[in-house]
C-alpha cells in the first residue's frame, strides 16, 4: 500500500501541466501557438472546437472571449453569416454602425475578416428571438471565417471595446501564424 502511494506520489509530482506559452490549435490540419497570456477552457457547447480568456483592459469587468466554431457543412455563405454577425450589434442612436470588412489569411488559407464595433445585443441562445436581450455599449467582435479542407471555420474575438484592442495585436499575429 505505501509503495503505491508512494509511486502515485512520485507520478503526480513528476506531471507539469504544458504552460499556455507551449499550447498550440489546430485547425485543418495547421498548428499555431496560443500566446501565454491565453486561458484555454473546456468549450461550452459541442459547437466550439476552442475556448479561451484573453487578458481584460484596465478598468474592465469581463475579459474578451476567444472562440474557434467549426462546422463541417458549413453554416451558409461568407455574406449571410457576416449579416449574422452585423445583427448582433446595434450602433449608437444617431450613429451608424461601425464594420469594417477586409481579406485577409489563416496561415495559407484565404480568410475573410470582419471587425464590429457597437452595442453588443447579448442573448442565450444567441440567435433565438425569444431570448431576453442584454446591451453591452461599446463592444467589439472581431469575426474570422475560412473554408478548410474539411468544412468552415469560424474564429470569433468579443468583448469590450478597451479589451479587444489590447488583444489585436496578438489575435492577428495567432492567426498569421498558423502553420
Amino acid at each position: 500500500m505505501r509503495l503505491m502511494l508512494a509511486t502515485c506520489m512520485f507520478v503526480l509530482a513528476s506531471f507539469t501541466p504544458a504552460s499556455a506559452a507551449d499550447e498550440t490549435v489546430e485547425l485543418d490540419g495547421m498548428k499555431s501557438k496560443v500566446p501565454a497570456e491565453w486561458k484555454q477552457e473546456q468549450p461550452s457547447n459541442s459547437m466550439r472546437v476552442y475556448q479561451m480568456k484573453l487578458p481584460k483592459a484596465e478598468g474592465d469587468d469581463s475579459a474578451p472571449e476567444l472562440v474557434v466554431f467549426f462546422f463541417k457543412a458549413g453554416s451558409g455563405s461568407i455574406e449571410a453569416n457576416l449579416k449574422r454577425q452585423e445583427a448582433k450589434f446595434e450602433a449608437a442612436e444617431g450613429k451608424k454602425l461601425d464594420v469594417k470588412v477586409e481579406k485577409t489569411k489563416v496561415g495559407k488559407i484565404d480568410a475573410t475578416y470582419q471587425d464590429i464595433k457597437g452595442t453588443f445585443l447579448s442573448k442565450f441562445p444567441p440567435f433565438d428571438p425569444n431570448a431576453k436581450t442584454t446591451r453591452k455599449a461599446d463592444h467589439r467582435q472581431i469575426y474570422v471565417i475560412f473554408e478548410g479542407k474539411t468544412g468552415q471555420y469560424y474564429v470569433t474575438l468579443l468583448g469590450s471595446n478597451k479589451s479587444v484592442e489590447k488583444n489585436k495585436a496578438a489575435f492577428d499575429g495567432f492567426l498569421k501564424g498558423f502553420e
